[in-house]
């Protein structure tokens, strides 16, 4: 019984996230049991849970009397995630730096590839999914489970924000060129430069951000 119940608690975190993360769930809705329960066909038990670990996480915010609500990430909130992601990141770059083989310099160089495929279509929706690729696989290859856990937390937070400064005019092509550095760097081994590389990236990405003339209209960064 008690093996059941912890499944569905899982399930039940792992849809609800999912939903926010993509945007199925927007900033501010407010997360009835009831209605998660119904929409997702889960337990109350498992939707609590769900609910209580994605507080956690900063997904969500629970108000004493009012249930819970997809807690909207302000633009200053924003910026200051991408600074602790360019400390975070920077760290995962140098460890991959140091376990980056052939096959994984090979993935990194493929992936940059589809990027400028991307950009030379003029999708550019699909090349910001390739960057979010390429910095998922970058930290993946850290092997740094911290930075990993970390990272995701971090990241999920910025669904509203995904897609906003490659919108920008030159920013797509300067982010294409922080990425081959970043990929240079991590496949040469050099740590301290794939440390730099990425940390100069998120903190541009910030940067941009920050001066969006976009700024507060829900559209989606890196």
């Amino acid at each position: 019984m008690g093996s059941e119940v912890e499944a569905n608690g899982d399930a039940g975190y792992l849809l609800l996230r999912e939903a926010i993360v993509k945007g199925d769930l927007a900033p501010n809705q407010r997360l009835l049991e009831a209605e998660m329960s119904s929409t997702f066909r889960l337990p109350r038990a498992a939707v609590r849970t769900a609910l209580v670990r994605l507080e956690q996480e900063g997904l969500v915010e629970r108000e004493p009397y009012r249930g819970a609500r997809v807690r909207l990430i302000t633009e200053q909130e924003a910026v200051e995630i991408l600074q602790a992601r360019a400390a975070l990141e920077g760290l995962a770059a140098r460890h991959a730096a140091r376990h980056c083989g052939p096959a994984e310099a090979d993935e990194l160089w493929e992936i940059v590839a589809r990027q400028r495929a991307a950009l030379d279509q003029g999708d550019l929706i699909g090349a910001s999914d390739v960057n979010a690729e390429l910095h998922a696989r970058i930290v993946e290859l850290s092997q740094h489970t911290t930075a990993q856990r970390l990272v995701r937390t971090l990241s999920s937070q910025m669904v509203r924000f995904q897609f906003r400064t490659i919108l920008i005019p030159g920013r797509p092509g300067q982010s294409h060129e922080e990425h081959r550095a970043i990929v240079e760097a991590v496949t040469a081994g050099d740590q301290a430069g794939a440390e730099a590389a990425m940390r100069r990236h998120l903190d541009a990405v910030a940067q941009a951000l920050a001066e969006s003339p976009a700024a507060g209209r829900a559209q989606r960064t890196t």
